[in-house]
């Protein structure tokens, strides 16, 4: 498994603070990007939180998951949260080390009361001694909130103090892009109010039992009703433990939204959305606990497609931070229709460029402060079927096409744009995971995609 270690440095641990004054929460940030260009501590904040406690367990809940493994619970170095300001709103993002559960805690413009709200990306601090702090918090006393280093402090910095050096694999990047993706076709399936979220999240099962089946949950009058079948309307639960992270808020929550896909019998990926005065934290689980997000395979077909790498550069001169991005808008600045614009949006995602928003159901900007462009280059699909096309192994004849993969002949079918194969693959997913490395070979070669030893 490909891996690199990701260097976080921080002028000075994040701290919560008791002075005179009051209570002050010192967010420090590590290298991110801002509208002006690179900065090595960016600072996005400086004013008060309308509900300090609540956003403080909010934030430990991120925190959580990203300390968490919720299949083979072996504790790993864990990476801080990524903090992303978009103007009107603070965005708090995490992944979990097993790669089956982002978090995301939006505190909303109601949630703020101070300066406006910066524009860019980067990690944030979020150590042992302050999630102890934090958890102690008991009342909503007045609670200043800092995001990225003093102002008198941004003069006089004379370099990093604090350093840590976590493991990014490779499956990790591409869980994080894989997670938007998913999130991009959900709809609106069931919400609760705070007490029917609490006693439906309290009546959950804290295991799933090794060997059956996904547990789905469909509206039925106020509450979700659990069911062993995908029926109209349901949502797939898969590993029911994975939302303990939602506890943390759960007596302070206002309402619960859950968002899938329409259901097609296989189990599917779903997002919980608590919504808290102010804010909204959301979880978003994979289709299966014992495996990730990275081999869903749903950004595959974006980044095959030579057409979507230059619709992305275009695309990605236009962001501005935008905490809702109008597709319409943006393909009428870009001059292009809102299929092409979309899947300049997935590729985007899969550097880490945007993220997407259930519960605005749309996709918003920011920049993760990591190299997860080598989600795209390391994909093994992809790149295998790069080196297919390099070898000259698709032979294409109609509708139908002939891939040479080692001793094998596969055949690949184009039925209306979709494509089936007969390889092993195929036959166990059925498009469920993505499409094979036949598949995609024979799209690029479609597409007249030349490339030099399996790498464009």
């Amino acid at each position: 498994m490909t891996r690199s270690v990701q260097a976080l440095a921080y002028s000075r641990p994040s701290a919560l603070e008791f002075s005179g004054a009051g209570r002050l929460l010192g967010l420090e940030t590590s290298g991110g990007l801002t509208p002006a260009g690179a900065e090595a501590h960016p600072r996005f904040f400086s004013g008060f939180l309308t509900s300090p406690q609540i956003a403080a367990r909010g934030l430990l809940a991120v925190a959580d998951v990203a300390a968490a493994r919720y299949y083979q619970r072996i504790r790993p170095a864990s990476l801080d949260p990524v903090v992303t300001g978009n103007g009107d709103r603070l965005r708090f993002e995490s992944f979990s080390g097993c790669g089956g559960v982002y978090a995301r805690l939006d505190v909303l413009s109601e949630g703020l009361d101070g300066s406006e709200t910066g524009h860019g990306t980067t990690n944030v601090d979020v150590n042992n001694p302050l999630r102890e702090a934090l958890s102690r918090m008991t009342s909503d006393d007045p609670l200043h909130l800092r995001v990225g280093p003093a102002e008198l402090a941004v003069t006089t910095l004379q370099g990093a103090v604090v350093e840590k050096k976590v493991p990014l694999p490779d499956r990790w990047l591409r869980g994080f892009a894989e997670a938007q993706v998913a999130s991009s076709g959900f709809d609106l399936r069931g919400e609760l109010t705070g007490s029917e979220a609490v006693r439906f999240l309290r009546s959950l099962p804290r295991s799933q039992g090794r060997g059956r089946g996904p547990l789905w949950v469909v509206q039925s009058g106020r509450t979700l009703r659990p069911t062993t079948r995908p029926v109209a309307g349901a949502v797939c639960l898969p590993g029911p433990d994975r939302l303990v992270a939602l506890e943390r808020v759960l007596r302070h929550a206002t309402a619960l939204r859950v968002y899938g896909p329409v259901p097609d019998g296989a189990a599917t990926a779903s997002a919980w959305e608590v919504a808290l005065p102010g804010m909204r934290l959301t979880l978003t689980l994979s289709p299966d606990a014992s495996r990730g997000f990275s081999g869903e395979g749903g950004v595959l077909e974006a980044l095959a497609t030579e057409e979507a790498a230059g619709d992305a550069e275009l695309i990605s001169v236009l962001l501005a931070w935008e905490p809702r991005i109008d597709v319409a808008e943006l393909g009428a600045r870009a001059g292009l229709p809102v299929d092409r614009v979309r899947a300049a949006l997935t590729r985007l995602g899969t550097a880490g460029r945007v993220g997407y928003d259930v519960a605005d159901a749309s996709y918003f900007h920011r920049e993760l402060p990591y190299d997860a462009d080598r989600a795209e280059r390391h994909n093994p699909r992809l790149v295998a079927a790069r080196a297919l096309v390099a070898e000259g192994a698709v032979a294409l004849d109609g509708d139908l096409a002939t891939v040479a993969s080692g001793e094998r002949r596969h055949q690949v079918r184009d039925s209306g744009g979709a494509l089936s194969c007969t390889c092993q693959w195929w036959a166990d997913y059925r498009g469920r995971r993505g499409p094979c490395k036949h598949a995609l070979a024979v799209r690029m070669a479609r597409r007249g995609a030349v490339f030099a030893g399996g790498v464009r």
